[in-house]
C-alpha cells in the first residue's frame, strides 16, 4: 500500500512540475515568441530573436518537459522497455522539430501556423498526451 501511494505521489508531482513550467514559462526560458503568437500575429512580421538563445532556450525546456515526461510515464507504467522506447521517439521528434522550426523562421513569408504547431510541440509536453494511451494500448495487448 506504501509503494502506490509513493507511485501516487510521484506522479502528481510530476504533473504540477508540468504545470508550474507551464505558468513561469516567461520567466524561465527565452522566448521572444509567446508574445507574438499571444497576439494577431497573422498580419505582423516575425519579432528579432537571438537564433542561439532561442534554439538553448526551446531546447532546455523540451529537455525538462522530457525529462518530466519519462518520469510519469515510468511511475505510471513501471517499464523500463517504454523508457527506452519513448527517449529514442523524443530525440528523433526533437531533431526533426527542431530543424522544421529553424527552417521555417529562415523563410521571407513562413507560414505561421505550421510555426507556431511546431513550437507548440517543442515547448508543450504534448507527445506526452499521445505517449500514455498508445502505451496503455501496449500494454492492455501484452495482457
Amino acid at each position: 500500500m506504501a509503494r502506490i501511494k509513493v507511485r501516487y505521489f510521484y506522479i502528481l508531482i510530476f504533473i504540477i512540475s508540468l504545470i508550474l513550467i507551464r505558468f513561469f514559462e516567461s520567466h524561465l526560458f527565452y522566448d521572444p515568441f509567446l508574445a507574438f503568437f499571444k497576439s494577431e500575429y497573422q498580419n505582423k512580421s516575425l519579432p528579432i530573436y537571438n537564433g542561439w538563445k532561442l534554439f538553448l532556450g526551446i531546447s532546455f525546456r523540451y529537455f525538462i518537459n522530457t525529462v518530466i515526461s519519462l518520469g510519469l510515464i515510468y511511475f505510471l507504467f513501471l517499464e523500463k522497455k517504454m523508457i527506452a522506447f519513448a527517449v529514442g521517439l523524443y530525440c528523433i521528434l526533437f531533431t526533426i522539430l527542431i530543424s522544421l522550426f529553424f527552417i521555417l523562421l529562415q523563410d521571407e513569408k513562413p507560414n505561421y501556423l505550421i510555426l507556431f504547431y511546431t513550437r507548440r510541440f517543442l515547448i508543450q509536453p504534448l507527445f506526452l498526451l499521445l505517449f500514455i494511451p498508445a502505451f496503455y494500448y501496449q500494454k492492455m495487448i501484452k495482457k
